[in-house]
């Protein structure tokens, strides 16, 4: 499956940078709004940081493939008891291609 970027990318600044392109002189010799004062930004992000922080982190320990159901699949291999349902590896490819197929006329 092909995922498209639905935005652009922001562009890359470097530390401390915006601040100097957000102050121009102006040509009568004044000020502009910003002082040395207001070079510093704080940011909050909320709780939400914390719970995606904690949930990226039980993904991360979560194993991609269940080592207890391959082992069954394994051993009915084996013992000559596994059964492959055609019909339904048949739908599921059909589905598969269909998707592909609108996926890529678009």
């Amino acid at each position: 499956m092909k995922i498209d970027k639905t935005s652009n990318p922001l562009p890359s600044t470097k530390v401390g940078e915006s601040s100097a392109r957000g102050t121009t002189a102006k040509p009568n010799g004044s000020k502009s709004g910003a002082t040395s004062n207001e070079s510093s930004t704080s940011v909050h992000l909320g709780s939400t940081t914390a719970q995606l922080r904690s949930m990226e982190g039980s993904i991360a320990s979560t194993p991609i493939v269940d080592a207890k159901k391959v082992a069954e699949i394994k051993q009915a291999i084996t013992e000559g008891r596994f059964q492959v349902n055609s019909g339904v590896v048949a739908d599921k490819l059909i589905t598969t291609v269909r998707e592909l197929i609108s996926a890529g006329s678009r």
